[in-house]
């Protein structure tokens, strides 16, 4: 698993472009753009509503998610006034997959972000990651970091617990079609249950509408290049787990940030919160009581995190 830190800044591959369906989401517009190695990309663009200029926020879903995460706090987002971009990282979504499973790390997203940004004319926004793409926001701070104003780190942090790890690679890029949305449901809340126990039947409905896709009628698969799985292959033996601390202090130097932790996580430990406090002291934090990996952001207390951090940021 050490695998997908290993491969950080690997080499980049050619690839050619796989046409996908236009979006429709009436909450937002789509728009694409064309990665440095040919991958054409997708995100959902929220325009914010009138007011005073604000910075853009962009939000980064986690491994196997996609852009749907964000359909209800993106809008909450712009109705403040800020712009929102919410990206299909490549491999999901309306994203192209690439043919080259060895791209599927932080380096070549943060790239791709970086893509975006200047085919947008976006010079800073504010980060929202949500594991994952917290992993892409600390990596682009050491790469591009003027582009980065501040962030929002949802159960994400420089050291990753094995336990959370092990979970994930269990089931990533394993499972086959469902054959309904019910069974998608199921098969969504047999993994995610315990995370999430308060979800109710519709909840799980929705989970599942947000993270499947119809390949053809009666055949429901999951949204993503099942070749990402191929990033959690186990390192050779003896491979250190890669440092990250410093991609976080990277982060933290003078930047507005908060830090949103499931408090039952199993990927974000206590005690590694509690070192990104004592380590960036204008850190926010907030626990989600009863939650594990991730909070979805749609908690009351996580949405009024959020909306009050962005109403004190730039």
């Amino acid at each position: 698993m050490r695998g997908f830190f290993a491969k950080m800044f690997g080499p980049q591959a050619g690839a050619t472009p796989q046409p996908r369906p236009a979006a429709t989401d009436a909450a937002g517009v789509e728009r694409t753009w064309v990665s440095s190695d040919g991958l054409r990309l997708s995100a959902q663009d929220y325009g914010g509503a009138g007011g005073p200029a604000r910075l853009p926020v962009i939000c980064i879903h986690g491994l196997t998610r996609n852009a749907r995460d964000f359909e209800d706090v993106a809008p909450a987002i712009a109705a403040t006034g800020r712009r929102v971009l919410a990206l299909d990282v490549r491999g999901r979504g309306r994203s192209a997959y690439d043919p080259n499973p060895t791209n599927y790390n932080p380096a070549v997203y943060a790239g791709d972000v970086a893509s975006l940004m200047g085919e947008a004319g976006i010079a800073r926004a504010i980060f929202l990651g949500t594991s994952m793409g917290g992993l892409i926001t600390m990596t682009l701070s050491t790469l591009r970091p003027d582009l980065i104003a501040g962030a929002i780190l949802n159960d994400i942090g420089p050291e990753i617990a094995t336990e959370g790890l092990t979970r994930i690679g269990s089931y990533v890029g394993s499972g086959g079609p469902a054959a309904s949305w019910t069974e998608a449901a199921e098969r969504t809340r047999a993994i995610n249950g315990s995370a999430q126990p308060h979800l109710t039947d519709a909840d799980w409905d929705r989970f599942a509408r947000r993270t499947w896709r119809e390949a053809e009628p009666g055949k429901l698969v999951l949204d993503y290049d099942p070749a990402i799985a191929q990033a959690f292959a186990a390192a050779p033996a003896g491979t250190p787990s890669p440092d990250l601390w410093p991609l976080y202090m990277a982060l933290a130097i003078n930047r507005p940030m908060l830090l949103v932790r499931g408090g039952a996580s199993d990927l974000l430990a206590e005690g590694t919160a509690a070192r990104m406090q004592s380590l960036a002291p204008q850190l926010r934090r907030i626990d989600i009581d009863g939650v594990g990996h991730a909070p979805t952001l749609d908690e009351p207390a996580a949405r009024k995190a959020i909306t009050d951090f962005l109403a004190d940021a730039p």
